[in-house]
């Protein structure tokens, strides 16, 4: 079987968590050992969607597909 099929333990993809801003905060806090990410800013990109600046210095939105994905910072 190809390894692209196995999947170790229960890892999941920043794409795979459900579009909730209540999600990407508890995905983001996993994937920072625990340690609480928060948002602290949100504004519009230069498409219209609406993007969020978390606390652990990314900024995150929603592909066209409804999938959170990371983006370029706010200005």
């Amino acid at each position: 079987m190809s390894q692209a099929f196995v999947r170790e333990g229960d890892d999941q993809w920043l794409g795979d968590i459900d579009p909730t801003m209540n999600a990407l905060v508890n995905f983001l806090t996993r994937e920072n050992n625990g340690i609480r990410v928060y948002e602290k800013k949100n504004g519009t990109d230069d498409n219209g969607r609406t993007v969020y600046t978390m606390s652990n210095g990314l900024t995150y939105g929603k592909s066209d597909q409804g999938k959170w994905e990371i983006v370029a910072d706010l200005k």
